[in-house]
């Protein structure tokens, strides 16, 4: 591991409070950084700051697969079926049981208050956190779980076949279980919401790491592709990783430092169901004989979350300023240092899996 990798929970730290005092210390800069973006509906999908670094984050990734080891995934359906299951026949439904227990009865006394949300009914403040927590747990990683596969040092191809069927399922239940769950009759899909970000969160790196690897083979050979290009680019992936939290955090710092306790209560239910799943897929996996290559890509996928959606959905449901738009603002809050621990997880229990 580079001196990147071997530290990395470190620069996560000092970027997200180095993000925070941004927003703090230069509020129009970090305003007018989050006022560049691409909006659906009057809702902002996506930032396109974020947008940038995060092509650098995962171009490096893309152009490090070899697209024969993604024919060879897909030939092999335990993983992605595993994967599904627990995406779409577990995770949406433990998120509502976690958040309803946690926010809705055990921490709601501490959560005291009522909003009016964008369609103008009042509701209470915990509801709305419920809400969107379930909006993050419907959501499964799309973009940033080939960093996780990267990083645990999985099977790339296979985390490539399991980001392209979560993308096209997404389209299809998200807005059907957002809907039941929420209790929201016809719920909007936000198709053009979940189009944009897969096409320029993954679609975009794919492409450009596809056709640049084909040319630099052709034109400059394995070899020097291999030992130069690829060494030039072993940190870009994480200095984008880094400068997305910079920007994130002076995006969101502002409404984190003027909520500290309701983010707590709002955190400790999301870390709970992100373990909670992470746990459950890894097991399942050395349960069913995976290798550990495909195991850790299995678990992270379901671990993580696509924010970028759930918070654009908040918004375009409930407004900007809602509970529910806060509560996915914590997604991005946990997500980045939890998935670094699991990550270390898998690293550590790599012998558990046969070769």
């Amino acid at each position: 591991m580079n001196v990147f990798e071997r530290h990395l929970t470190l620069w996560v730290g000092l970027c997200i409070i180095g993000g925070i005092a941004l927003g703090k210390l230069a509020p129009g800069l970090a305003q007018a950084l989050d006022g560049m973006a691409i909006t659906v509906n009057g809702a902002p999908v996506v930032s396109i700051p974020i947008a940038i670094c995060l092509f650098f984050m995962m171009y490096p990734i893309m152009v490090k697969i070899d697209f024969g080891e993604v024919v060879k995934a897909g030939r092999n359906p335990k993983p992605v079926l595993l994967t599904l299951f627990v995406n779409w026949g577990i995770k949406p439904f433990s998120m509502f049981a976690i958040a309803t227990l946690f926010l809705g009865v055990w921490f709601k006394d501490y959560l005291p208050g009522t909003e009016i949300v964008k369609d103008g009914s009042e509701v209470e403040l915990y509801r709305s956190y419920i809400a969107g927590a379930i909006l993050l747990g419907i959501a499964p990683c799309t973009a940033m779980v080939l960093v996780w596969g990267h990083l645990a040092r999985g099977n790339q191809g296979l985390t490539l076949v399991m980001v392209a069927i979560n993308s096209l399922t997404m389209l299809f239940l998200y807005g059907l279980l957002g809907g039941w769950l929420l209790g929201v009759n016809q719920m909007p899909v936000p198709w053009q919401a979940l189009l944009l970000s897969v096409g320029i969160y993954v679609a975009l790196p794919l492409v450009a790491g596809y056709y640049s690897r084909k040319w630099i083979m052709k034109t400059k050979g394995p070899e020097w592709f291999r030992d130069k290009f690829l060494h030039f680019l072993t940190p870009v992936s994480i200095s984008a990783l880094l400068a997305t939290l910079v920007l994130l955090f002076s995006f969101k710092g502002e409404t984190i430092l003027a909520n500290p306790l309701t983010i707590l209560w709002i955190a400790i239910p999301l870390t709970i169901q992100t373990v909670l799943i992470f746990a459950l897929t890894y097991g399942i996996a050395k349960w069913l004989k995976f290798s550990y290559e495909d195991a850790a890509p299995s678990a992270m996928i379901g671990a993580s979350n696509h924010f970028e959606v759930a918070i654009a959905t908040a918004v375009m449901l409930f407004g900007l300023s809602s509970g529910a738009a806060l509560a996915t603002v914590v997604g991005v809050l946990i997500e980045v240092p939890l998935m670094l621990f699991l990550v270390k997880v898998c690293q550590r229990t790599r012998g558990w899996f046969s070769k």
